[in-house]
């Protein structure tokens, strides 16, 4: 639900925000590109042909270049299950599958490139990509282009909202140091994914904590601080539920953690568009109303298990 900072290495780092998803990664072929978007490749799980679909209901709608290459260029971290992960090589997940029915709706393939969470905004500031589909909370701050202490750092991102979630607390199987809410977590050590809004819940919580400390560590990847909480070294890690109840589910063929407490901050995840190109992001908005009309958007949520996440209609920039 969430941006975070790129680090120059040879490899990409994060694997996984979730062990379960690193277990069952391939590693295909890659498409590696230069330090600051290390990215992996891979479209949508159905993905059509390179090209335009000139006769699609909405392909009218979407700008001229985008017509004429027939590819609408989406940034995502895809380590995420079950929202996007990468399996056998290939791109998977709720996301994937939402730009598959709107890639039938707008005429053009969805084409996924995976890179660090922390560069996404960045890499569509650039014009590398078109659009971020990666379970990114809609927020003010990144509507705005501001850092957590209100400093203008860019020129914002348009939201096209797509899916509702809450956050939850994952703690080790059993429960050993009995965490059941946020306050619980006082005088304790958490562990989480730098730069995102979980981190910025934790500090939050920080704060209300005062002398009773509470210690973040902050790690590239949601994997990493897993592995942390796992093996003991801090009491939780936060994510957004529906990832939450996948890696309780899955890691260590579910022995490894539990979802604790009741789901907290609730918001809406958004489709990233550049402020600068209002017409796909309208594009987008308009062909996200007719998947939730003709039910294919509501067939993937059940696909995947996360029904109980959908919106009634799109909305732009709703988050607060």
């Amino acid at each position: 639900m969430t941006a975070r900072s790129t680090r120059c290495t040879t490899a990409k780092t994060r694997t996984s925000r979730l062990a379960a998803v690193a277990a069952i990664a391939v590693a295909g072929s890659m498409l590696l590109t230069a330090c600051g978007d290390q990215t992996e490749g891979g479209s949508t799980p159905e993905g059509g042909k390179t090209g335009a679909v000139s006769n699609a209901p909405l392909f009218s709608k979407l700008p001229a270049e985008i017509q004429k290459a027939g590819v609408v260029k989406v940034g995502t971290d895809a380590s995420y299950a079950p929202m996007e992960f990468t399996e056998g090589g290939k791109i998977v997940g709720v996301d994937p599958d939402i730009a598959e029915a709107l890639s039938k709706q707008l005429g053009v393939k969805f084409q996924f490139t995976s890179g660090t969470f922390d560069g996404l905004i960045t890499s569509l500031e650039t014009g590398r990509q078109d659009l971020i589909m990666s379970s990114m909370t809609d927020n003010k701050k990144r509507q705005e282009g501001l850092d957590d202490a209100g400093k203008k750092i860019g020129t914002g991102v348009d939201f096209v909202d797509y899916f509702s979630s809450g956050v939850s607390l994952l703690v080790k199987k059993g429960n050993p140091q009995g965490i059941n809410s946020l306050d619980d977590l006082c005088g304790k050590t958490v562990a989480v994914q730098r730069g995102t809004i979980y981190e910025d819940t934790f500090k939050a919580q920080a704060t209300k904590c005062g002398a009773n400390k509470l210690t973040i560590q902050a790690f590239d990847t949601d994997a990493e601080a897993q592995t942390r909480v796992k093996a003991g070294g801090a009491v939780a890690d936060l994510n957004d539920y529906p990832v939450a109840a996948y890696i309780a589910k899955t890691s260590g063929g579910g022995n490894d953690f539990e979802v604790v407490g009741s789901q907290s901050d609730v918001g809406l995840f958004g489709i990233g568009v550049s402020k600068e190109n209002t017409q796909l992001r309208d594009a987008v908005k308009e062909a996200l109303d007719a998947i939730i009309k003709d039910g294919s958007y509501e067939k993937v949520l059940e696909k995947w298990d996360v029904k109980d996440s959908a919106v009634k209609q799109a909305t732009v920039n709703a988050g607060k």
